[in-house]
């Protein structure tokens, strides 16, 4: 992880290895942190917080751009250890609230997340301060429904969560957010394509200091999926199963197909997009990962293991349980 250089001084950006996403840590009165990144890596999260002046119990409220597990992992241990309150917008907070299990995409990608519960429900045009300075919430439904960004106007500063990426775009799921994720995708993309944005701070990458030359990047890629969209699926699959290879620090030779045919979200993207069996799809994915470069095979003494190629910190076993099965009560 790095710190970028010359952020606006009420802001300490905390660029993240896999599996967490960036956090962005708000300075005031009342300091706020911007996602608490994967579960695991808490002890990182805290020491990050802590070098950058405030100690990780002063943290007054913590948000969350949305509740995928890289970027809500955090929020259990910050709220049973401190009593942090959590602020999300309504759609992420009715879910996660009544422990539904849609909540945080979790079963459906596998990747279990502790409970924890949102006290702030956020809206388009909300604001949030420090008490040195104060960003507005803008309802920016495409990665998921209920993602969000910040907005500063006077310094022109974005956070944008996920939406929006230096050297890359976000993966996109019309199974859990709907027919026309990218639709609103693009919505997202044309409305920070008009504001004044100085600078913009993404859940995953360095520091967007171009953020039009980024913007126009990701519209024209989003825009090409309107007519070619198993490349957005692929792009998905891809991104999906990476992470996955990430969270088990990869995966043996002969447990790979196995554990890909237990995936929902393999099932869906090789029966309602590529019409193919699973175990057909599964193959196909294999080849594709390791021919773009997501991942490789590296031999070990007792065969080859998939990893992804992807910089990450493997989270310490045990290996997150399976989520197929029964809600534990403690977690998704």
């Amino acid at each position: 992880m790095k710190v970028a250089m010359n952020p606006p001084l009420w802001l300490t950006f905390l660029e993240r290895r896999f599996p967490s996403a960036n956090s962005v840590l708000l300075h005031g009165e009342r300091p706020i942190l911007v996602d608490t990144g994967f579960g695991s890596d808490i002890a990182e999260t805290q020491a990050l917080i802590g070098a950058a002046g405030v100690p990780p119990e002063k943290i007054a409220l913590i948000v969350n751009t949305h509740y995928h597990s890289d970027h809500v992992g955090g929020n259990h241990f910050f709220q049973n250890r401190f009593g942090t309150p959590i602020a999300a917008h309504r759609w992420d907070a009715s879910l996660v609230n009544r422990r539904d299990r849609e909540a945080c995409t979790a079963a459906w990608l596998d990747q279990p997340i502790e409970s924890y519960t949102v006290q702030q429900v956020l809206s388009e045009g909300d604001e949030l301060s420090t008490g040195s300075v104060t960003l507005r919430v803008l309802h920016t439904p495409a990665h998921t429904l209920g993602h969000i960004a910040l907005y500063e106007p006077h310094e022109q500063v974005l956070l944008c969560g996920d939406v929006l990426q230096r050297d890359d775009v976000a993966w996109l799921n019309p199974f859990r957010e709907g027919a026309g994720t990218l639709e609103r995708s693009i919505e997202v993309l044309e409305r920070f394509a008009v504001m004044s944005i100085r600078v913009a701070y993404s859940g995953h990458g360095a520091v967007i200091d171009e953020p039009k030359t980024a913007i126009e990047a990701a519209l024209k890629r989003y825009r090409s999926w309107l007519t070619e969209p198993e490349k957005m699926a692929w792009h998905g699959a891809k991104r999906i199963f990476a992470y996955a290879l990430m969270l088990r620090d990869g995966l043996q030779e002969a447990d790979v197909e196995p554990y890909l045919l237990e995936c929902l979200w393999l099932l869906d993207f090789s029966r309602h997009i590529f019409n193919q069996a699973p175990a057909i799809f599964a193959e196909n994915l294999l080849t594709e990962i390791v021919r773009s470069g997501a991942a490789e095979w590296r031999s070990e003494v007792d065969g080859k293991r998939l990893v992804a190629r992807t910089p990450y910190i493997a989270p310490a076993p045990p290996v997150p349980v399976r989520l197929s099965g029964a809600v534990l009560p403690e977690r998704w």
